[in-house]
């Protein structure tokens, strides 16, 4: 899986591009949303518009990404 980060109007979209399984991108987003969350982001959007798969490993971290920066009074949106 690949991660694009960019920054529009305060917040920060990531654009994962390839399928979301266990061991495959999973991991990735976990560090991605950590160290945004401790650099201080507060409103995250994850665009899955290039997201063919998730499995249900790659479901359960986009849950724990939610936690994550709901905890940190963030905001986690999904797009697409």
């Amino acid at each position: 899986m690949k991660i694009d980060e960019r920054a529009v109007g305060g917040v920060t979209i990531l654009d994962l591009q390839g399928k979301m399984l266990i061991g495959e991108g999973d991991e990735l987003l976990r560090e991605k949303i950590n160290q945004l969350v401790e650099n201080g982001t507060e409103k995250i959007v994850l665009n899955l518009a290039e997201v063919p798969y998730v499995d249900s490993a790659g479901l359960g971290e986009i849950v724990r990404c939610y936690t994550t920066v709901s905890r940190k009074n963030g905001k986690l949106k999904l797009l697409h």
